[in-house]
């Protein structure tokens, strides 16, 4: 990816993006005081750039997220007093999701770069085109930044490739041309809940995560819904649901070539008094290598590389994960390798102090 061409006092406010914006966003937002605040964004620079003048004026920010609800509430204070905004759902509602997560990202951008204009999109979260028309309609608007803290792994084959990866790319740009647009994506926290490797046969075409095993246990976190997605850049493949007190089979689904590989989905919502676990089985001799990410739940068989998810595993993002006042990765953070390029590219500090 070239060198974007952006001034240096916009260059600053981007800067300042990196840093904490989409590593704190994800679910790591605390309540704080304004002392933790300030001593937070000391500890990562900004307030000299605030005082040399660089505060994001003239930068426009789109904010890319599901949970949006309530924002109005926020205007004039932890948002600024106006923001743009505009819903690519089929219903057109910007604050359909019982969510405030967009609202909590866009805290963080306001703190950093206080005067920075915000535009706010969601999209329809089972349809990719959706997704590409809120960057695209970013781009019109203006916005030199665009900021996603949302997931969506079986978007991509788990590596930063598809179709999808290719038109974001072709629509951010690569930097050579005025307008092009910097994207930053969190790398998730996906770590402790996801597997990746080569597949191992157990014997009748079922992958084997640890020795013999051929199930790996599913926790959900509640009575939540619980999503498991599996892609790979070839072979067809079998994602089934068990449960496993009894052996009874919940759900059993093949992949399809999707949005960038071999995908399948399941969702379910638990039961408290059953137990889970997840089975992949390799339909033809093609499954080389498949990537297995659990949303709303943690897995008993997992792997920290390769967990990023996408967008933050294409090369055409900038990818921020999580660190804690030391500069050591937290557990969940995601990491890489899932592209050419190293990834996550950045790191930034977290919990993020919210008011």
């Amino acid at each position: 990816m070239k060198p974007h061409l952006v001034s240096p006092a916009r260059l600053a406010a981007c800067l300042l993006l990196t840093f904490s914006v989409l590593a704190s966003a994800e679910e790591r937002i605390e309540k704080g005081s304004e002392r933790q605040r300030r001593e937070h964004l000391t500890r990562i620079g900004v307030d000299r750039w605030h005082q040399a003048g660089f505060r994001g004026k003239g930068v426009k920010v789109a904010i890319l997220d599901s949970g949006f609800q309530g924002y109005r509430d926020f205007l004039g204070r932890a948002l600024p007093a106006r923001v743009t905004a505009r819903s690519f759902r089929e219903d057109g509602n910007l604050e359909a999701r019982e969510s405030q997560h967009g609202i909590l990202c866009g805290e963080v951008i306001h703190a950093l770069a206080p005067e920075a204009e915000l535009l706010f999109a969601n999209w329809e979260a089972s349809t990719p085109d959706s997704f590409l028309a809120a960057v695209r309609w970013a781009r019109e608007q203006g916005a030199r930044v665009i900021s996603c803290s949302v997931i969506v792994p079986s978007w991509s084959d788990g590596e930063g490739g598809g179709p999808v990866h290719r038109e974001l790319a072709r629509i951010l740009g690569d930097g050579s041309r005025a307008g092009d647009v910097l994207m930053f994506c969190c790398a998730g926290n996906t770590a402790e809940r996801h597997w990746s490797g080569a597949f191992r046969d157990a014997g009748r075409g079922f992958h084997a995560w640890q020795g013999r095993t051929i199930d790996n246990p599913i926790q959900p976190w509640g009575s939540g819904r619980v999503s498991i997605e599996v892609c790979g850049a070839a072979g067809e493949l079998e994602l089934s649901l068990w449960e496993t007190t009894t052996g009874r089979l919940l759900q059993r689904t093949r992949s399809w070539p999707g949005n960038g590989g071999n995908c399948a989905i399941i969702r379910f919502s638990p039961q408290s008094e059953q137990s889970y676990a997840v089975r992949v089985r390799a339909v033809d001799g093609n499954l080389k290598r498949f990537h297995l990410y659990v949303l709303g739940g943690g897995l008993g068989h997992a792997t920290a590389a390769g967990s990023i998810g996408f967008p933050g595993d294409g090369e055409s993002v900038i990818t921020v994960g999580a660190v804690d006042s030391r500069g050591r990765r937290v557990s969940y953070s995601s990491c890489g390798p899932n592209s050419r390029r190293p990834k996550p590219d950045l790191v930034a500090c977290v919990p993020f102090p919210s008011l």
